[in-house]
C-alpha cells in the first residue's frame, strides 16, 4: 500500500508559476511509476505528466514545454513545476502511483493503483 499526499496548490495569475509536491509513504521500497493528473468539475481526469520507474518522463501536449515533473527518491517526493500557467490549467491536481514497473509512465488514469486527495490550482486573469 502507498499513501500519497499532495501540496503546493493555490491561486495564481495567468503567466505565473507553482510547484506541486507529492509525498509518498507506506511501501515506497519499489520503484513506482508515478504521475500527475488533473480534473475540472464535469470533466474527465486527464494525465498531464508521468515519471517512470527508471525516471523516463512524459507530458501531455497541453503542458509540454511548460510543466516539469521530477522526483527526489531519497525524500519519497515527486514534484510538478508549472510555468506560464493559463486559465485552462485551473483544476484539482492529483498525484498517482502504480505498483507495476513501467519504462514509460502512462497518462491513462486506469493504469494507476494509488491516488492522493488532490490539491487545487486556480489560475485567474
Amino acid at each position: 500500500q502507498v499513501q500519497l499526499v499532495e501540496s503546493g496548490g493555490g491561486s495564481v495569475q495567468a503567466g505565473g508559476s507553482l510547484r506541486l509536491s507529492c509525498v509518498a509513504s507506506g511501501d515506497t521500497s519499489r520503484r513506482h511509476c508515478m504521475g500527475w493528473f488533473r480534473q475540472d468539475p464535469g470533466k474527465e481526469r486527464e494525465g498531464v505528466a508521468g515519471i517512470s520507474s527508471v525516471n523516463v518522463v512524459g507530458y501531455s501536449e497541453s503542458v509540454k514545454g511548460r510543466f516539469t515533473i521530477s522526483k527526489a527518491s531519497a525524500k519519497n517526493t515527486m514534484y510538478l513545476i508549472m510555468h506560464n500557467l493559463t486559465l485552462e490549467d485551473t483544476a484539482r491536481y492529483y498525484c498517482a502511483a502504480r505498483s507495476a514497473y513501467c519504462y514509460r509512465a502512462p497518462l491513462d488514469r486506469d493504469e494507476y493503483d494509488y491516488w492522493g486527495q488532490g490539491t487545487q490550482v486556480t489560475v485567474s486573469s
